[in-house]
């Protein structure tokens, strides 16, 4: 059944198909909302809630874009909420210099993807949430700002100090095993 086909098929109420449009994207979207908050019970909760959502929102998506892109949005915006709620998103500054030694350019893709996960999971909340939108959701600063309601120049450094403090990991961490996929990939998989 296409994307097209179980939505029409939801919006009529067929149980059947809302279940098949839940099985077919909860994972992915656990993933997405994972990585925002650091307690697996409140991902899937916000990932609940996401799809209550979702399945009220349906008529209002025009097929402009992926279906998935437009879920993934919902519940990007339902993990912000969260996060404002339940973890404040504390734009503060680290006590580490912003002028960190720059570990080698290939340092990232030498970490495994889980690693790399976990790592992200250590940072702040403001940076952890920067760092999520600009790099993996592809958002811009001006978009981030609105987001969250900072500024573009607070969210780039939100996004500079997310990338010292991983960078500053990385060169704790030693040698780092090789990757089998990449983070984008592995976080795409919700098997974390």
């Amino acid at each position: 059944m296409t994307d097209a086909d179980l939505i029409a098929a939801c919006r009529q109420g067929n149980s059947r198909a809302q279940k098949q449009l839940y099985e077919r994207f909860a994972g992915l979207m656990l993933s997405v909302c994972s990585r925002y908050l650091r307690h697996r019970e409140d991902a899937e909760e916000v990932m609940l809630m996401g799809f209550v959502k979702v399945f009220k929102a349906l008529d209002q998506y025009r097929h402009e874009g992926s279906f998935e892109g437009w879920i993934r949005k919902i519940m990007v915006n339902e993990a912000l909420g969260q996060l404002r709620r339940k973890e404040p998103l504390h734009l503060a500054i680290d006590d580490y210099p912003v002028h960190v030694a720059i570990t080698a350019a290939d340092a990232e893709s030498d970490l495994n993807a889980a690693d790399l996960m976990h790592m992200l999971t250590q940072l702040p909340a403001g940076y952890r949430t920067v760092f999520n939108l600009y790099a993996v959701e592809g958002y811009t600063h001006p978009e981030i700002a609105e987001l969250l309601g900072i500024t573009e120049g607070t969210s780039k450094s939100q996004l500079s100090k997310a990338r010292a403090m991983l960078q500053r990991r990385l060169g704790g961490a030693g040698t780092a095993p090789a990757a089998t996929t990449s983070p984008k990939e592995y976080y795409a998989t919700g098997r974390y």
